[in-house]
């Protein structure tokens, strides 16, 4: 059976960070002055970057159309209420530069760019989630504060989303989403220049490794046949995470590895004698167990980092994860 995942071209990239770093990225950040200033200061400090090889250019939006900076390889256009929004973002895009929406005023600002004739995709317009009976922020125009209240009363949050702890950190998630999606050649740099990257990087790389893994589970029924390949898959996963943290391959991620096989086998077998219970419902119990063994160990391993962690102690935090998926697995069969 062919691997889901190209091996040598993970580990390859997971050795690669300082060519990641040193891809050259550039960002153009073009402010609508209408725009609340919370939204405008958090997206300035976000694409702050200190790396040498990062261009980051910020511009206020004006009467004339928007250039994109040669060699762009996106654009943040940060939206309050300025009727030109939609006709910017598509001049950039018929330029070929993808264009992300930062706002916190997603439904006026769709609602008044359809209606000056340039809607602008979904899917680009990126904003935090208005909590339901948010009390309105300082708006900077009255119209936002009616249509905020109109829409609170409708049962809807109001607008502008006053930018919190959690709503900033809902907005910081879905710029790293849409960037690993639209610049999806250069999102380990990204996430290197750009901490918001990180997990979103990361939290991508788990998910689509535990639907792998569980497929695996589904789909191999040679008995032991599965191990090798979710073994190399939650590697992989481990080598994504750590480089999208800037953690180096070394000789210490052998130990990271160990850990990740102890783990597979671990599950493994609690898997089998599950199975010996149950034989009907095998390729279930497998994929199950490949599933939440997987996002176990690549959410322990995202949270350990985001703490500041590093390579050496990680062999701890993913056998603690696996540990407990395994002892759930166990105290399962014991219901059965």
């Amino acid at each position: 059976m062919q691997l889901p995942i190209d091996v040598k071209a993970v580990i390859d990239e997971a050795m690669d960070i300082e060519g990641a770093r040193t891809t050259p990225l550039s960002v153009s950040v073009y402010i609508d002055d209408s725009a609340p200033g919370d939204l405008i200061g958090h997206v300035r400090s976000a694409f702050a970057s200190a790396s040498a090889h990062t261009r980051v250019t910020i511009g206020y939006l004006d009467e004339r159309p928007v250039a994109p900076f040669p060699g762009d390889d996106m654009a943040v256009l940060v939206a309050g209420l300025s009727e030109r929004i939609g006709e910017q973002a598509a001049a950039l895009r018929a330029a070929g530069v993808p264009v992300m929406v930062a706002t916190t005023l997603p439904r006026l600002v769709e609602s008044i760019a359809e209606a000056a004739g340039a809607p602008i995709p979904h899917g680009d317009v990126v904003a935090p989630e208005a909590p339901h009976g948010r009390l309105l922020g300082c708006g900077r125009d009255a119209q936002a504060v009616a249509v905020g209240a109109e829409a609170d009363a409708a049962g809807d949050a109001a607008e502008p989303v006053l930018l919190d702890q959690r709503a900033a950190a809902l907005l910081d998630r879905r710029m790293g989403e849409w960037i690993i999606d639209a610049c999806r050649d250069k999102r380990l740099a990204f996430a290197l220049a750009f901490p918001f990257v990180r997990r979103p990087l990361s939290v991508d790389a788990v998910n689509a490794t535990a639907v792998q893994n569980a497929g695996v589970g589904l789909v191999v029924f040679i008995p032991g046949a599965d191990l090798p390949i979710m073994t190399l898959n939650q590697a992989k996963m481990l080598l994504q995470i750590a480089a999208a943290y800037g953690e180096p391959l070394g000789k210490e991620r052998v130990k990271e590895l160990a850990a990740v096989v102890g783990g597979a086998f671990a599950c493994r077998s609690v898997a089998r004698q599950i199975v010996a219970f149950v034989p009907a419902l095998g390729w279930a119990v497998k994929a199950a167990i490949g599933y939440a063994g997987t996002l176990a160990m690549g959410r322990a391993a995202i949270e350990y980092f985001e703490d500041g962690g590093n390579v050496s102690g990680l062999v701890g935090v993913v056998s603690a994860a696996r540990d407990k998926v395994v002892d759930a697995a166990a105290a399962a069969r014991t219901c059965l």
